[in-house]
């Protein structure tokens, strides 16, 4: 509004992007991309086509920034599996789902896993799980425990170890 009449609405042109042609200019798209946090090698990827990058030049850049060490992939899996297992036990199925789906590659994923499981072990991370749904409200029966830790990717030889481990110390508490 200016002196007291509106102005005519400027007419709203879409943002037209400028074509990155040149390896350094798409290297600094993608270093600010990073900047923002921690991605994987198909995330970047992935922002570099849908901002017009060419494959191929997207690809040079991803070799580029992993031989400088700002793309690593195994590196990425292992930081965003143990803060995630801080904040919320889980399974490896269930890690190694998410992982997937973030574009680690499986074998990745599995060496990462195996690396986080034998220094914590899986039964240690569901009866953490357990533990942590058990203190937002009261004790689980032995089918919502089971049905809790299927969900969270535990296997079945630690679901009934675990389960059976629960119902053993409740019938002591019983007697």
């Amino acid at each position: 509004m200016k002196g007291g009449r509106i102005d005519k609405p400027r007419s709203i042109r879409p943002r037209i992007r400028a074509r990155v042609t040149s390896v350094d200019d798409v290297a600094r798209l993608a270093v600010g991309f990073l900047a923002r946090r921690d991605r994987t090698v198909a995330q970047v990827q992935q922002f570099l086509i849908s901002h017009g990058v060419s494959s191929l030049l997207a690809k040079q850049t991803i070799r580029r920034l992993s031989d400088l060490h700002y793309l690593n992939d195994s590196a990425y899996a292992q930081r965003w599996v143990e803060r995630r297992l801080v904040s919320r036990p889980m399974g490896p199925a269930r890690i190694k789902a998410e992982l997937q789906a973030k574009g680690i590659a499986e074998t990745v994923a599995d060496r990462v896993i195996t690396d986080v499981f034998h220094d914590v072990g899986e039964e240690r991370m569901a009866r953490r799980a357990l533990n942590a749904r058990q203190r937002h409200g009261s004790r689980l029966t032995p089918a919502q425990s089971v049905r809790l830790l299927r969900q969270r990717g535990f296997d079945e030889e630690t679901i009934d170890r675990i389960v059976m481990v629960a119902c053993d110390s409740d019938e002591g508490m019983d007697a």
